[in-house]
């Protein structure tokens, strides 16, 4: 699976907060979550964002609480990747539970600046930014990963496999 998308750089220890505030959490409308996302972290985020753009992050992105909120509201905001040197562990798991692309490569995040376009290969962890033409390796997904993405999520996934039964 390829992406190609603009970047938006944020820095180190964004958290789930800053990613969907906890003020719109009476909601659990995926368009509704949308609307706020990365609020607090840039409040003109969503004006600037273009289905298929790139987030681009410090280290430790998504710390904080283990709700599910902030994943979905980076999904639903059609973000279709975030790379950064590391996640906080459950926004991870529950990033790649909704099928949203995360790599972890800490020379992409410290080197891709913002409005750079950037193409990835999420079958290689190829990251190529194509407005410097520097290349960038993350580690790839394991295969049970990577149909987890390419089906949408786990729900979707568990679902396919139980129609084949």
């Amino acid at each position: 699976m390829k992406l190609k998308g603009r970047v938006h750089v944020f820095g180190e220890n964004i958290n789930t907060d800053e990613i969907i505030p906890a003020r719109y959490l009476n909601t659990s409308d995926p368009q509704e979550l949308a609307k706020h996302c990365m609020e607090d972290a840039d409040k003109d985020f969503m004006s600037k964002m273009v289905p298929g753009d790139i987030i681009v992050a410090g280290k430790n992105f998504g710390c904080g609480s283990s709700r599910e909120h902030a994943p979905i509201a980076l999904k639903a905001a059609k973000v279709s990747l975030i790379i950064a040197p590391t996640f906080a562990r459950i926004f991870f798991r529950n990033a790649i539970n909704i099928g949203l692309p995360i790599l972890e490569c800490k020379e992409a995040a410290e080197n891709i600046k913002s409005g750079d376009e950037v193409e990835v290969d999420l079958d290689t962890g190829a990251i190529q930014d194509v407005t410097t033409g520097r290349f960038y390796n993350a580690q790839k997904y394991p295969e049970f990963m990577k149909e987890l993405i390419s089906e949408g999520g786990l729900m979707p996934w568990v679902q396919k496999r139980k129609q084949f039964k």
